[in-house]
């Protein structure tokens, strides 16, 4: 059973199917998807997040192979803002996306930090990888706080095209490290 996550300003609830209609519009939109992995679809179907959750996301959960949440700030707890995922059998180990209105303002760092602990501490997995376009700077200075570094450059297709990516990395002992010196409430 997955567990619920929280950090100062947000709630991390395992993803459930009911999801699917909230995130549909949010998810949507250019903004928020030009820099995803090409096998999103874009135009993006009317029942595109129905059909993820159902055929994909939520069955590579049950096998343990994948772990969801749809990000809820705690002053609205039953808005979906956004999700992250981990991903045990990719390259790729962790993805997210956040609603447009809420860019800015540290709520995926916030995200990342929680689900990056729970990857470590409690999978007790050795490295965490993630893929950033290099245009993607609100991604890649997100990888920068939590003190991991590139360790590969190369072309990825993404649903805007073709873009120069960089694969970012952090190992446990790395983030033991990082974690002895930062809360989890002030990330650095």
């Amino acid at each position: 059973m997955l567990p619920t996550l929280e950090t100062k300003c947000l709630i991390l609830q395992p993803l459930e199917l009911a999801d699917a209609e909230q995130v549909q519009p949010l998810f949507a939109q250019w903004e928020v998807v030009k820099f995803l992995n090409s096998k999103v679809p874009w135009p993006f179907p009317a029942d595109g997040a129905y059909g993820y959750y159902r055929d994909l996301a939520l069955p590579a959960m049950e096998r343990g192979e994948e772990w969801h949440w749809t990000l809820r700030r705690k002053a609205s707890p039953t808005v979906i803002i956004g999700a992250i995922g981990l991903f045990r059998d990719a390259e790729i180990h962790r993805g997210f996306w956040l609603g447009i209105p809420w860019h800015g303002q540290g709520l995926m760092t916030e995200a990342a930090y929680a689900v990056t602990d729970f990857w470590f501490e409690v999978l007790g997995f050795p490295v965490l990888r993630t893929a950033k376009a290099v245009e993607n700077t609100g991604s890649q200075r997100i990888s920068e706080k939590m003190g991991m570094r590139v360790v590969e450059t190369k072309e990825s297709e993404y649903v805007s095209g073709t873009h120069l990516t960089e694969i970012w990395e952090i190992t446990s002992d790395e983030w033991r490290q990082l974690r002895a010196t930062t809360s989890p409430d002030k990330s650095p």
